[in-house]
């Protein structure tokens, strides 16, 4: 029998992976052009064509050892290359022993907070949230503090932040652009939440962190992503290359951390050590040569704009209440009654798989993942019509 921890949770398990194995059941029934499968986050454009020729340069490859151990914090070259980008882009002065690479951004995560949380140490996150993020805090022993934001605009309201910080608290985790919903949190948001940990660290007389979880940085359309690493000098900023350069099965990512961050010597340690007894050892070797090679590369986001403004703009003129997100490749709308997984129970019925809100913290609403064709969002449209007329 395998552990009751586990099997709780496994009863608990992903929606969104539930919604994705039905799709994939109906599709076999009706067709995939007449399934409307907008539950899993799985970038659809096609990797940029430098990575391609990169990843075929180097399979091509003579130079010896490319496939061995190197560093668990990742190879010198392409931590400096990384530092230097993110230097670049602040005026920061990182060096390569302020990155190291991981298995993607839940790697990344499950690392640093194994670096950081001892026995239950709170971690708060703001709902809604990535549904994996209360696991991760409970796989190293730490308790998930859930503080609501703003229901109208989905941003954290600093002073309701501050009255959740206990001397418990070990950290924040943040998710800027937002998966489910889309929003970017603006500097000064960032800078408030900023002077409250600073704050309340004093009064306690401990370091807050800031995590701040960003594998959508480079899909925000009209709008800055601040870097958390400006704003506070104890933060950890997680990033990866799925969304950006559509690589979410390579499993690439990295933890970057303010080099003037409390004993930042002891952090980066830390966070290499959890890095090769978590498992994980390294990140695979090929791939960061190939993210080497092409830091500056991204995928055209106006694909992903596009798209967002066909939904967006078709839902709401059906009578759908939806933020305009900012960022990320997701809608996050109000369901038409209370009850949001049967709404989408009743939406299964017109071949739509959307997300219940309750499995992101936030009931009352559906997540939509607009990662999709043009074509399967105009189909969509008649199908989210006829689903809005049951309630009206």
């Amino acid at each position: 029998m395998i552990s009751d921890k586990i099997s709780n949770r496994l009863a608990n398990s992903s929606m969104i992976r539930a919604m994705f194995e039905e799709g994939a059941r109906l599709k076999k029934i009706y067709g995939a052009d007449k399934v409307y499968d907008f539950s899993l986050g799985n970038p659809d454009p096609e990797p940029p064509a430098e990575v391609k020729a990169a990843l075929r340069e180097l399979a091509n490859s003579e130079e010896p050892g490319m496939h061995l151990y190197m560093n668990n914090a990742g190879y010198t070259e392409v931590r400096e290359t990384i530092a230097g980008k993110i230097n670049r882009e602040t005026g920061l002065q990182l060096t390569f022993n302020n990155v190291v690479m991981t298995v993607g951004a839940g790697g990344a995560l499950n690392v640093v907070l194994k670096t950081l949380l001892n026995p239950d140490e709170e971690v708060i996150i703001f709902a809604p949230y990535f549904v994996e993020y209360t696991s991760y805090i409970d796989n190293h022993g730490g308790k998930a503090v859930i503080v609501n934001t703003d229901s109208r605009t989905f941003l954290p309201d600093p002073e309701l932040l501050r009255s959740k910080i206990t001397p418990n608290t070990k950290a924040i985790l943040i998710n800027t652009p937002n998966n489910p919903t889309g929003v970017v949190y603006g500097a000064d948001i960032l800078k408030a939440i900023a002077n409250v940990l600073e704050e309340k660290g004093r009064e306690y007389g401990h370091t807050i962190y800031i995590i701040s979880d960003e594998p959508y940085r480079k899909l925000a359309y009209d709008v800055d992503v601040p870097n958390i690493l400006t704003i506070y000098k104890n933060a950890v900023m997680i990033d990866c290359f799925s969304k950006s350069l559509s690589l979410p099965g390579e499993r690439m990512g990295y933890i970057a951390a303010n080099p003037e961050a409390e004993d930042i010597d002891t952090l980066m340690g830390g966070l290499i050590y959890c890095n090769r007894v978590l498992g994980y050892v390294n990140a695979p070797a090929l791939f960061q040569k190939v993210i080497a090679r092409t830091i500056d590369s991204t995928v055209d986001i106006n694909i992903y704009k596009e798209r967002r403004d066909l939904l967006y703009n078709g839902l709401t003129s059906l009578g759908y209440e939806c933020v305009k997100p900012d960022g990320a490749f997701y809608l996050f709308p109000k369901s038409f009654i209370a009850d949001d997984v049967e709404f989408k129970n009743r939406a299964v019925k017109y071949n739509l798989l959307i997300v219940p809100g309750s499995g992101f913290g936030c009931p009352g609403h559906f997540r939509l993942a607009y990662c999709v064709s043009l074509e399967t969002i105009k189909n969509s449209l008649p199908a989210f019509e006829a689903l809005a007329k049951e309630f009206k």
